[in-house]
């Protein structure tokens, strides 16, 4: 077993009231990764949890677990981040209550299952019961291409995806960890996933209690909607938060200007997400681990809104450094040295409007005070203090307004903050 998780420095932090200092903190790394399980062999099981939404809920999922790990069922499960042309074998057992079966499907892959029950799809694990020791399937594939992909239970997939079975595989080139597919024009400085999924409750507590005669999924009305297993704000705090014991994947997303910013976007469930990202397009490289070319040549696609499909992903890269603006973003004057990647045009031209007093304004949590990047200007006691470097905040969030709740609690949902902080910042 080679697992291990690209863990964070900031592990174990409490969450939204230490956010000032999560987000923009300088940990010393000059690229950010995924989090995640690297190696090429991995024991899983299957297990009954609980997940907490940022209004106070708590909803009862089913999970993948990673027995030599964390070791706790995790929403959604696992990532996987493997290395392409190295064969990789993953061991799964059940855990799940009132006796349910479960199985792995990798999409994009050749696989081989042994052991197990014989599944309509695939072989099954089966949880002990009655006397029985229960059993165990071994999968077995190479991944040839790399990109991203999905994982998911092919077991009874309506419910058992539903309720949390289901997760991201990375694989990643011959090339090298900075680029998304063997093509040098997917180089990227950081990259950040965002795993898409929504929630009904009640199929769940029904699940839960192993009520299966009564789940409607014609009735199916989600209230909840998740990036990477959170719902906001709790997409903003640390990876493994102790309070997000099952939800330990962040959603952070930060850059410098003229950084590259590989997106990874799955889409977990049965709904359509639109993702919006402010700031700039991105362009769409590749969809379902297979490059956008035009013969062989890539040929992206520029977007403002990338639709999340049930069970596909898209990569792209997203760049910002206030080209065209009109201003000057850092605050020049017109003889100052110019910042990397400042956009020449606009050197030290002024800001062209005036800013109300702070007595007529209202302040958001991320206002530095100042409209310059990595300036900061006096605010009222008890203002601001979740920028602490001042960075430019862009919401990244679903276009899809109901999306955007915890249960009808606006702000929530499937919601983010990119951060393009000043030049220099060390990222992680």
């Amino acid at each position: 077993m080679t697992t291990r998780h690209n863990k964070s420095p900031y592990r174990g932090l409490p969450g939204i009231a230490l956010l000032g200092a999560v987000v923009s903190a300088a940990p010393g790394s000059v690229q950010a990764k995924i989090e995640g399980l690297t190696g090429a062999s991995f024991a899983f099981s299957a297990g009954a949890a609980h997940v907490s939404t940022a209004d106070g809920g708590s909803i009862p999922v089913w999970g993948y677990r990673d027995t030599t790990g964390l070791n706790v069922p995790q929403y959604p499960g696992p990532t996987l981040i493997l290395q392409e042309d190295v064969p990789v074998t993953i061991t799964l057992t059940s855990g799940l209550p009132h006796g349910q079966c479960t199985s792995m499907l990798f999409p994009g892959h050749t696989v081989t299952a042994t052991g197990g029950t014989a599944g309509i799809l695939t072989q099954e694990a089966c949880p002990p019961a009655g006397g029985n020791p229960g059993t165990q399937v071994t999968y077995t594939f190479t991944p040839t291409e790399p990109g991203t992909y999905t994982y998911y239970s092919g077991t009874n997939m309506a419910l058992q995806v539903e309720m949390g079975l289901v997760g991201t595989i990375v694989v990643r080139p011959g090339t090298g960890a900075n680029h998304a597919y063997n093509d040098p024009a997917t180089a990227f400085d950081h990259e950040y996933l965002f795993f898409m999924s929504q929630m009904d409750p009640k199929v769940h507590e029904l699940a839960a209690a192993g009520s299966f005669g009564q789940i409607d999924m014609s009735a199916y009305w989600p209230v909840y909607w998740f990036l990477n297993g959170r719902t906001a704000p709790d997409t903003l705090a640390a990876p493994y938060a102790g309070h997000l014991l099952y939800q330990p994947y962040d959603s952070r997303p930060r850059m410098t200007p003229g950084d590259k910013v590989l997106m990874r976007l799955v889409g977990g469930d049965q709904g359509h997400h639109p993702f919006h990202f402010h700031g700039n397009n991105a362009d769409v490289i590749a969809r379902d681990g297979r490059l956008l070319k035009l013969g062989a040549t890539l040929a992206p696609r520029s977007q403002f809104t990338t639709l999340s499909v049930p069970g596909e992903t898209a990569d792209q890269i997203f760049t910002w450094t206030g080209a065209k603006l009109g201003w000057d973003i850092y605050g020049h004057a017109p003889g100052d040295p110019m910042q990397p990647n400042e956009y020449a045009p606009d050197h030290g031209k002024s800001f062209p409007v005036v800013l109300p007093e702070n007595q007529n304004l209202a302040f958001g949590g991320f206002w530095s005070g100042s409209p310059f990047l990595g300036s900061s200007e006096a605010l009222p006691p008890g203002e601001g203090g979740l920028n602490p470097f001042s960075a430019y905040t862009f919401m990244w969030h679903s276009h899809t307004e109901k999306e955007l709740t915890n249960y009808d609690i606006f702000p929530g949902g499937l919601m983010t903050m990119l951060f393009v902080e000043p030049p220099g910042t060390p990222i992680e």
